[in-house]
């Protein structure tokens, strides 16, 4: 059967997510019967590379979304507030990257891995996880499918490419100053990222000493999982590296779980790449990550410090701007269109 072609608009074109944005729909062969880039004013006119040809960029406004079918939102949760609806009763599905309807029970919150069905009771708008969420579940989906996880601690280590082109800018600009010896101010971050690293620099709750991050973690895995009593803790940290978020996982299962076990569920998962090689100490690493459409996984092994053999450890890296944005929404769009993958 002939796939049919779909407008397509993409806000916050110009932008680290909405560039792959691009490439992912140019590299799956996305149907495609328009292409409308949008940004703010001052990226008006820039043109970007698509297919061979250049794209003019648009200015983004009320108006831009007349005989738009999917439009990918990926400029900030401001902007999706204000424009979401809009696109909505334009006739748009809205593929939403932003944090603004995540945790809205009408919306839902889609890794197409783990919860495809839930496409098909959206209402307009559909909301991309946050990145750390998508690159932790992903792998874990499949082992609580065999054997419920009860509980789940993490530890990030998140990339620059998490807070856009400017962060990554920043971490470049201001590594060459550390190596120059000279004085550098940064902008982006409150504080020094090159050779440092800091706790992620969204807001902190000061009642739980939780940050957003940590609490976007634990709340989208209970939505995603539809599981309201799994337990989670994150700790998230910025680090020095400029793509792909990595995270130390551990999980506690209903019933006693080995790593073997786990390898050989893993190895048949969809969206995940088994890399776990203890002899030569290789294991996932954001540098293979980057680029890659897969997570990675490996670092399985038992959790020691829990003597009834249900905890496991893991270790995996996934390239946010890709799996952990991008990626995520135009596997969504191809759910909607009913595009073969």
């Amino acid at each position: 059967m002939k796939e049919k072609k779909c407008s397509v608009a993409v806000v916050g074109a110009t932008g680290a997510v909405g560039l792959e944005f691009l490439k992912c729909l140019e590299h799956r062969h996305f149907p495609l019967s328009d292409l409308r880039l949008l940004a703010s004013a001052r990226s008006k006119g820039k043109k970007l590379p698509f297919q061979g040809r250049a794209i003019k960029v648009e200015e983004l406004n009320e108006n831009s979304f007349k005989g738009v079918q999917i439009a990918f939102f990926s400029a900030g949760g401001s902007i999706s507030k204000k424009y979401a609806l809009i696109a909505v009763r334009a006739g748009a599905v809205v593929i939403d990257n932003s944090s603004a309807f995540r945790m809205d029970p009408s919306v839902p919150l889609v890794i197409p891995e783990i919860n495809p069905e839930e496409v098909s009771r959206h209402k307009g708008i559909i909301a991309n996880p946050n990145c750390s969420t998508i690159i932790a579940i992903t792998p874990l989906w499949p082992i609580h499918q065999k054997n419920r996880i009860h509980r789940l601690i993490a530890a990030t280590y998140q990339a620059a490419s998490g807070a856009g082109a400017a962060a990554m800018a920043e971490l470049e600009d201001s590594t060459r100053a550390h190596l120059a010896g000279k004085e550098y101010k940064q902008k982006v971050f409150p504080h020094p990222y090159a050779f440092n690293l800091f706790s992620h620099n969204s807001k902190m709750d000061l009642k739980t000493g939780y940050n957003e991050e940590e609490i976007k973690m634990a709340n989208e895995t209970r939505k995603i999982f539809n599981d309201s009593e799994i337990r989670v803790s994150a700790t998230c940290v910025r680090v020095p590296v400029l793509r792909a978020h990595s995270e130390a996982l551990m999980i506690e299962c209903e019933r006693p779980i080995t790593p073997d076990e786990v390898r050989h569920i893993l190895r048949k998962a969809p969206g995940v790449k088994l890399v776990d090689d203890m002899e030569k100490n290789y294991f996932p690493m954001p540098r293979d990550a980057s680029g890659q459409d897969d997570v990675l996984v490996g670092r399985i092994r038992q959790d020691m410090s829990d003597p009834s053999g249900k905890s496991i450890a893991l270790f995996v890296a996934g390239d946010q701007l890709l799996k952990g944005a991008a990626l995520n929404g135009v596997q969504i769009a191809e759910i909607l269109i009913g595009k073969e993958r």
